[in-house]
C-alpha cells in the first residue's frame, strides 16, 4: 500500500507524451517548445496524437521542476523571438494544476500557449486563465451533428467554454482551428462555422485541411488502437451478409438446423 508521501510524490506528476523544443511558426509564434500531454476526452476519428489514449508508459511521468529543468535551456530564444511554451495534448486543461505549477516556478517573459480543445470542466479554465497569453481552439466544427459524429462527445462544453474565455475579454488571443475533414464536413459547414464565430467575436482563423488516412482510431478493452477502413468495411459486409442470412431465414427462404454455436458477431 502506498504511504502518504508516494501518494503526495505522484500527484505531483504527469503523464507526458512528447516533449517538443525548437518549433518555429507550429505551436505558437517564434521559437517555441511543445509539451503534450496524456489523456483527451474526445474520441476524434482521425486523431492526430492516438497514443494520448493509450495505456500510459508511467516512466514518462515528469515533475514541473523536472519539465521547467527543460524549458529553461531555451529561455533566451523565447526572449529574442517573442517564443515561448504551448501546452497540448492531448488535452492539457486536464492538467491544469500541473500547468500552472509549471508556470509558477519563472516562465513571466514567455509567451504561453495553450492547444486545447476546451472539452474540460470550466475550474480548469479559470485556474489558468492570468496564466495563458494565447488560446489555439480545436473548435473542429460548429455544427454540432458534424461535431459529435467526429468527436464523439456533444459540442456544448466546447461552446460554453469558449463563450467564457469570450465573455473575460480573450476574443482577440483566441485562434479558432476550423479544418475541412474528409467524411465530415465541407467548406460550406467551415464557412458557417467561422460566421458563427464572427458572431461571436472572434477574429483569428486557421483553416487547414486533413488528409484523409486509411485508419481510424477504435476503442479495444481499455487500449486505443488504429484500424484500417478496410477492416472497418470488411466488418460491414460481414455484418450486412449475416443479417440478409437471417431475414432470409425468417422468411423461410433458407431452412436447416442451427445450435447455440453459431454467433454473429455484433
Amino acid at each position: 500500500m502506498e504511504n502518504n508521501q508516494q501518494i503526495q510524490e505522484k500527484a505531483k506528476k504527469a503523464e507526458v507524451i512528447g516533449i517538443r523544443r525548437h518549433c518555429l511558426g507550429t505551436d505558437g509564434d517564434g521559437v517555441s517548445t511543445l509539451v503534450a500531454f496524456h489523456g483527451c476526452l474526445l474520441r476524434c476519428k482521425y486523431c492526430l496524437n492516438p497514443q494520448c489514449h493509450s495505456s500510459f508508459d508511467s516512466t514518462r511521468e515528469k515533475t514541473p521542476e523536472e519539465i521547467m529543468d527543460i524549458l529553461r535551456k531555451d529561455e533566451l530564444y523565447y526572449i529574442a523571438t517573442e517564443g515561448g511554451v504551448t501546452f497540448g495534448g492531448g488535452e492539457p486543461l486536464l492538467k491544469s494544476e500541473f500547468v500552472r505549477d509549471v508556470l509558477e516556478l519563472g516562465a513571466k517573459k514567455w509567451h504561453i500557449t495553450l492547444e486545447t480543445s476546451l472539452c474540460a470542466d470550466r475550474t480548469h479554465l479559470e485556474r489558468l486563465l492570468t496564466y495563458i497569453d494565447e488560446y489555439i481552439v480545436d473548435v473542429k466544427d460548429m455544427n454540432d451533428r458534424i461535431y459529435e459524429s467526429y468527436t464523439g462527445r456533444k459540442s456544448n462544453l466546447m461552446k460554453s467554454n469558449l463563450k467564457y474565455l469570450i465573455d473575460n475579454g480573450k476574443a482577440q488571443q483566441i485562434i479558432c482551428r476550423l479544418p475541412l475533414i474528409p467524411g465530415y464536413n465541407t467548406d460550406t459547414d467551415r464557412d458557417r462555422s467561422e460566421d458563427e464565430l464572427i458572431e461571436m467575436g472572434i477574429t483569428h482563423f486557421d483553416r487547414f485541411s486533413y488528409i484523409k488516412r486509411d485508419s481510424i482510431i477504435e476503442e479495444d478493452g481499455h487500449q486505443w488502437k488504429r484500424i484500417t477502413l478496410a477492416d472497418i468495411r470488411e466488418r460491414q459486409k460481414r455484418k450486412e451478409k449475416a443479417k440478409n442470412f437471417w431475414n432470409k431465414f425468417k422468411n423461410g427462404s433458407i431452412k436447416g438446423f442451427f445450435t447455440k454455436e453459431i454467433i454473429i458477431e455484433e
